[in-house]
Formats: structure tokens, sequence, C-alpha cells
């Protein structure tokens, strides 16, 4: 009997943790299923050059995963039985034949079909995250996802010359949005509105640079500012200020998809799944999770903040790990370290900023347009990674050993001696 594994998720995290499996396990020996609401690759670091009109490669997970033995299944994950060992999802768009429909209340309901595991992949990411703002969810746009994104676009593209467009938060996201929406779109009035100061995280190096693009590209900034509400036509600030605004895009901060929080997995205040330094849940230890969904604690015993930098490496953590635990081999577990934080500002300039070991900034920086190319480089090099999931590593294909072997209500695979 083939060991099933359920990858649910297809963000950078869920499609490298399928494919690394699927290179170093025997199709004979395990099924490998990846849940995804779209049948492309989305590559989310880029959403903001989508949203200003650019194009972006597509990269359908039919090509990606062509010969690898993973089977894509696109389906919504509506709920997740950890104790049973069941996956529920519904059918999306294309693949609605393929589940079916039922009959409800006098209409037409896409049916549910649950999916059943022995290992379970969690990699559900995270949204936007409006903070409850009143008005936020309703006026305003974001680019976590590529329907936001696209919708921004539409938006954007609709707009006349001189309107004014705020940006909010003063983060990776909000900084490389505003960067290049302005370098876009120089006919309209971006700003920025931060909590703190502009780029108070970076190195005095980095902050100056920072400066001297946002000031180039007649970018307003609004530094100690917090956004106390979202209007069609403007945002009200914490002090009453009213900002003009035709177009409010949202970027202060993630939120994780709620999912895990209503299982019984064992999770930390905002959702995350708390998990070993193998990605293994603590608690049901056939379930692990990779990426935003996880609460990865890293250097200084500081939880790893969402990002994709953080992401990848959980990604084959976890998926070394499975692998390992299956075929009786020693179960690797890397030091996770971040090096640097590579922020695009617009297509022609850019700002790589060297960091600790667990994330603060140093005195080095790397800026202009050398930093644009390095950040391209680390942009199309994440996306090939998902496409060969063993960069960095020395992967074959060994046989599974192990039988799945129920623990009581955290059942697991028992590695063999």
């Amino acid at each position: 009997m083939q060991h099933r594994i359920v990858v649910i998720g297809a963000g950078y995290t869920g499609a490298i943790a399928a494919g690394r499996l699927a290179k170093r396990l025997h199709s004979d020996d395990v099924a490998i299923t990846l849940v995804n609401t779209e049948p492309d690759f989305v590559e989310r670091v880029r959403l903001h050059q989508l949203a200003v009109g650019q194009s972006l490669k597509p990269r359908p997970f039919s090509e990606m995963f062509a010969g690898t033995g993973v089977a894509l299944k696109l389906a919504r994950v509506t709920g997740v039985d950890a104790d049973r060992r069941t996956v529920r999802v519904v059918a999306v768009d294309g693949a609605a034949e393929a589940v079916g429909l039922e009959e409800g209340l006098g209409r037409e309901e896409p049916a549910y079909e649950e999916l059943e595991y022995d290992t379970l992949v969690y990699a559900l990411g995270s949204g936007w995250n409006d903070h409850g703002v009143p008005g936020a969810a309703e006026n305003a746009y974001e680019i976590a996802g590529r329907p936001g994104a696209l919708r921004l676009r539409e938006r954007l593209a609709g707009l006349g010359a001189g309107q004014p467009v705020v940006v909010v938060g003063g983060g990776l996201t909000g900084v490389e949005a505003a960067t290049e929406i302005a370098e876009a779109r120089p006919d309209l009035e971006v700003a920025l509105a931060v909590r703190g100061g502009l780029g108070d995280w970076l190195s005095p190096k980095g902050r100056r640079h920072l400066r001297k693009v946002v000031d180039k590209l007649g970018i307003t900034v609004h530094e100690d500012t917090a956004v106390a509400a979202v209007e069609a036509d403007h945002v009200t600030t914490a002090d009453g200020a009213v900002v003009p605004a035709a177009v409010t895009v949202w970027t202060a901060g993630f939120a994780v998809h709620p999912i895990a929080q209503a299982t019984t997995l064992e999770v930390n205040g905002i959702g995350q799944i708390v998990v070993d330094r193998s990605m293994r849940s603590v608690s049901h230890p056939e379930v692990y999770a990779i990426g935003d969904a996880a609460m990865v604690m890293g250097p200084g015993d500081k939880p790893l903040r969402m990002s994709c930098a953080s992401g990848v490496p959980t990604a084959w953590q976890a998926a070394d790990a499975i692998a390992a635990r299956l075929t009786g081999a020693k179960v690797p577990t890397t030091a996770l370290r971040y090096f640097n934080q590579c922020i695009s500002l617009g297509r022609k300039e850019g700002l790589i900023q060297y960091v600790t070991a667990d994330d603060r900034a140093v005195s080095a920086a790397l800026t202009g347009r050398l930093a644009a190319v390095y950040k391209e480089l680390i942009c199309k090099g994440a996306a090939w990674g998902v496409a060969n999931p063993t960069v960095g590593t020395l992967a074959r294909r060994r046989r599974v050993v192990a039988e799945p072997v129920r623990e009581g209500n955290g059942s697991g695979v028992k590695a063999a001696a």
C-alpha cells in the first residue's frame, strides 16, 4: 500500500515540498497529492509588478510537475480533521466535474470531498490582514494574492493623471508597492503611510538610499502615522487627519489562513501551527507545517517572520524530514538563519540589506542598479527552485522502509530502526 502524502497549498513552500518529496521517494511507495485553487504557480513576490500592469511569465503546474508523480488537485481546502487524518475540499472552476454537484436547499452546490492522508504537509500560508480597521475590508485593495493584485491592476489602469494613491504599511511589501506604482505611473500622486519612520528597521545606509529613491519618485511619506479608517476616497489617520485616496493599497501585515485554528492541532495565538525543528506538529506528528502557516523558532529563539525567505527553507526541512522518517535515514535539522533582505524599489533601483542570523540589520547594504539586478536574480531563483526542488542537495530516491504506524490520536510514521 502506498503511503499517502497530501500537500495543501501550492505557494513557494507547498510546491517546493511536493516536488522535493517526489524526487526523494519512489512513486511505487508514495502517492503525493498537491491541492491548490489555481492551476498555475503564483510568484507572490512579484504581485506588485502584476498590479501595475506588467506581464508575468505563466508557470503551469502541469508542466512544472510533469513526470514527477505529483498529482495536482484543483480544489479549495475547507477543513482539516487532524484526528481522522482527512482534508475536506471543494472543487474550483475546471475541477468541478471531478467532484460533481449535490442538491442543497433547492440549489446546486459543489459537493465536498474528503482526502485521506498518512502524512499531511500544511502550506496554506497567509493573506492580507486588515487588523479590523473600519472600511479597510470594503474599500482597500490588497496584493497578498493574485485576485487582489488583478483587481488593483484594473483600478489603477482606470485612474486619471493626478489621482491620489495611498499605500498603507511601511514594511517590505508596502515599500515595494509604493515605489513600483510611482515608477510605473509617475502621473499619479503616490503616498506611503507608515507607523514609524521610513525604513526604520534598515541600517543608516539603507535608510538613506530608501529616502533618496522615494524622494526621486515623488512619493509623499506620512511617518508616525496610523490609519484609523478607510473610505472610498480617503483615509483617516489616528490623529484625525484626512488623506485623499482614490485608491488605498493595504499592506499592513499578513494574517494566517484560519483553517488550522479550527482544528485540534496545537497553534499559537495567531493561528500558526506549533512545530519542532523538523517542521513536525508537536501535537500531531503525522502533520508538518511550513511557511507562514508554521510557528518556527529561528536564531535567538525568535519566530521566523512571514516571508518567502523564511518559508522556502522550512519546505526543504519538512520534505527532508518526511523522506528520512519514511526511509529510515537520519532526520536532518539544519539551523535556519537569515542573510539579507532583498527589496525592489521599482525596476531600476533596489536595496539589499545584510542582516544578522536573527534578521537584524548590519551596516553593510548593496544599493542602486546592482541591487535591483540582485533582487531580480533572487526572484528568478525562487521560481526556479519551485520547479527544481532539490537545488542545493544531493537528492536521490530512496525506498520506503517503514509503514504507517498508529500512535493513538496523534499517529505518525515510525522510522525503521
